[in-house]
């Protein structure tokens, strides 16, 4: 007899679409039970926030709703369901917790280990998506078609943004400057060769690919990075070493009127800084997919600057990361199944 699954899903990560590849991967006669959790229509939570989720972020759900979710299932498979310690403790069946993302921020995954729980999850799963949307919000930014929209929305017509002072330049002028080089900065690295731009790159833990190298792409120091760069965009993990490591000291050191473009993670930044710097116009504009706090409260000043793009925490979502991350959790599915090493262990 198989052991039971308990998918927990969710309005991106949809039940159906788990289910769809468990079976694809593992067959027809399972058992398996399904829920559907309401985010991204409702916010996620943070474990600091609420008693028993300490060392969890970025989750959906409580702890009683969870273990009845679970119940005496062998496998969990989520995206956001949280699974601390003490939940983990009231699920003495569970064995394998998949999670469809890239950091598995809502499992303590040291807990597990203690309890001989393995968690997987799917690293990538994103990455093109995120990739593409980062060239889309550089071209957003340095091209103006913010302002060109905003304005025309407000029934104004801004001829004087065709004036050659006010105008932006093409990529091809520029130099891009990106920190982090894992899976969504190689792709960004990737797709701004077509524009014929410089390309720095800084992460001290890794290596260039080959391809890149022969294509005049350049690792260099941060302070090159920030010095140099026309567009500085952010691709690193956070990790104690990276929170808010680009403050009020990184933003003063990038060149006079360049951008910044955040598609990673808010709490690299120090978005009271970055409001300073766009106000004062050292930079010349930003765009901003992530924040430090989620939801924006509404009465952030970022809000109503002139000289930025803002979106709300939409650059992974796709089609494709929701089809890569419920193949890449099925594939650990069937692998458990089948007695096999997992691909992807945390």
């Amino acid at each position: 007899m198989k052991p039971v699954i308990a998918i927990i899903g969710d309005r991106f990560m949809s039940p159906a679409m788990f289910e769809k590849a468990i079976r694809d991967k593992c067959g027809a006669d399972l058992a398996i039970r399904s829920y559907e959790m309401p985010w991204p229509d409702e916010p996620m939570q943070h474990g600091y926030a609420q008693a028993g989720m300490d060392g969890l972020k970025e989750y959906q759900g409580e702890a009683d709703e969870i273990v009845a979710m679970v119940g005496d299932a062998a496998i969990a498979v989520t995206q956001l369901a949280p699974f601390s310690a003490g939940i983990m403790d009231r699920l003495p069946n569970l064995k394998l917790i998949a999670v469809s993302r890239g950091g598995p921020v809502n499992i303590d995954v040291k807990a597990a280990r203690q309890r001989k729980i393995l968690v997987v999850n799917t690293p990538g799963r994103n990455a093109s998506a995120v990739a593409e949307f980062t060239i889309g919000a550089i071209l957003t930014e340095t091209r103006l078609i913010t302002r060109g929209h905003e304005s025309l929305r407000r029934g104004e017509w801004r001829g004087d943004l065709y004036r050659a002072d006010l105008t932006g330049e093409e990529l091809s002028e520029m130099t891009v400057g990106a920190i982090g080089y894992g899976h969504v900065g190689t792709k960004v690295v990737r797709l701004l060769k077509a524009f014929g731009c410089k390309i720095l790159v800084c992460d001290p833990y890794v290596q260039l690919s080959v391809d890149d190298i022969k294509d005049g792409v350049e690792q260099v120091s941060l302070a090159r990075i920030l010095g140099e760069s026309d567009v500085v965009t952010l691709h690193a993990r956070v990790t104690e070493e990276t929170r808010g490591f680009i403050g009020a000291d990184e933003f003063a050191a990038m060149k006079q009127g360049a951008y910044f473009i955040n598609t990673a993670r808010g709490p690299l930044v120090d978005y009271a800084a970055l409001t300073q710097t766009l106000k004062n116009r050292h930079l010349r504009g930003a765009a901003i997919e992530t924040f430090g706090i989620e939801p924006v409260p509404p009465d952030w000043e970022l809000l109503r600057l002139d000289n930025v793009t803002l979106t709300p925490h939409i650059a992974g979502a796709s089609v494709k990361t929701v089809k890569f991350a419920a193949e890449a959790a099925a594939e650990e599915v069937r692998r458990f199944l089948a007695g096999e090493p997992p691909l992807n262990p945390c």
